[in-house]
């Protein structure tokens, strides 16, 4: 299990509107389609991927993977999906383990069609950002110290004993930065920290049986724990980095779902998201803020909370009180929507990362926005 806490930022826009619109370059070069990824059920629908350079001079480039919509690309909007970490692939988590067309068999080394992916009814791209996740370089080091937003929860055991919280994380001591870290790594090793009601995978089983190329895939409530494990063998290998055009460079790092060499601004952690929300609507732009009500990285009772008192401060009225919505005759989640613009909704039965626990209510979820 990765030692970072993610989430998915997920940005949809217009009909017919694709990649040259989004990053200004020009969208599908041909040296960019993908003729077909290693181990690859037959499909349809095209696919995309390479790099956008933001700086030629200075050697700084962007990955991306671009998927089309199952049907009708051409009349579907287009989504941008952008994890978390800070640091953690939007290639590997996003469209690998969620939400997109295809999962990793459980050897690592082939693909599987997601039965609910997000393409059904939307155009996908998924951009690895900033510089150092995943394929993402640049040739100037000072591109890697990274002040992003981002968004964690602390980990309690070891910390409380070396960290007088003060309300800010400035003048945090070098002994409570190493505890942090230390209580992340004996965690991280062996709790789920996205989805508290699934079975763990212990990575070091998992890795020995994928280098004998047998299958590491360890059920749990319909979900394959060991999907991370299964994940890094395919990126891996060199037929699929050569497949999806990517590591041009060769980086001198494997792929890896969380980046290990980014420096992040611990004090950019907590920063308030919730003037950047305020502006996006008062553009009139709906805003959908969902979590899986297991969520144990951010729980819904703190984003529910913040999203109405985000309502108050813009005097939005109630325009859709609290209330259940289904999914297959069963309970889906609940929803609440204020000023016909911002809605909060979670998922029933689903972690931090929805679409993994919970990919056909995720789906539902998605097509309603």
């Amino acid at each position: 299990m990765e030692k970072c806490w993610f989430f998915g930022v997920l940005i949809v826009v217009g009909y017919g509107c694709f990649l040259r619109d989004i990053v200004g370059v020009e969208g599908y070069p041909n040296e960019d389609l993908i003729m077909k990824l290693p181990g690859q059920p037959k499909v349809e629908f095209k696919q995309y991927a390479g790099y956008v350079d933001i700086d030629v001079k200075h050697g700084k480039s962007l990955f991306y993977y671009f998927v089309e919509a199952d049907q009708y690309p051409d009349k579907k909007p287009l989504t941008l999906w952008l994890n978390g970490g800070p640091g953690c692939s939007s290639i590997g988590g996003g469209a690998f383990t969620e939400l997109g067309p295809f999962y990793t068999t459980g050897d690592g080394r082939g693909l599987q069609r997601n039965s609910n992916s997000w393409n059904k009814v939307s155009n996908l791209l998924f951009l690895e950002s900033p510089i150092g996740v995943g394929w993402s370089y640049s040739n100037i080091t000072s591109d890697y110290n990274n002040y992003d937003d981002a968004a964690t929860d602390e980990v309690g055991l070891a910390i409380m004993n070396y960290c007088n919280y003060d309300g800010t994380s400035d003048n945090l001591t070098k002994s409570c930065k190493d505890a942090r870290i230390d209580a992340q790594d004996i965690v991280g090793d062996y709790i789920d920290s996205y989805d508290v009601i699934l079975d763990v995978c212990y990575p070091s089983i998992a890795e020995q049986e994928l280098r004998l190329k047998k299958t590491a895939t360890k059920i749990s409530l319909n979900v394959d724990v060991c999907v991370d494990s299964e994940i890094y063998i395919y990126l891996n290998l060199p037929e699929v980095q050569k497949a999806l055009h990517a590591n041009r460079t060769n980086l001198p790092y494997p792929w890896s779902m969380c980046s290990n060499v980014l420096n992040y601004n611990n004090t950019d952690h907590d920063i308030n998201m919730l003037p950047v929300l305020k502006r996006i609507v008062q553009n009139h732009i709906p805003v959908w803020v969902y979590s899986g009500d297991q969520d144990s990285v951010v729980p819904l009772l703190g984003s529910r909370t913040l999203i109405r008192e985000l309502a108050y401060d813009m005097k939005f009225n109630i325009t859709d009180p609290y209330r259940v919505w289904f999914h297959k005759g069963q309970v889906g989640g609940w929803v609440t929507e204020y000023g016909n613009l911002l809605t909060f909704a979670t998922v029933r039965g689903a972690g931090h990362m929805v679409s993994y626990g919970q990919p056909s209510r995720g789906l539902q979820l998605f097509s309603s926005f």
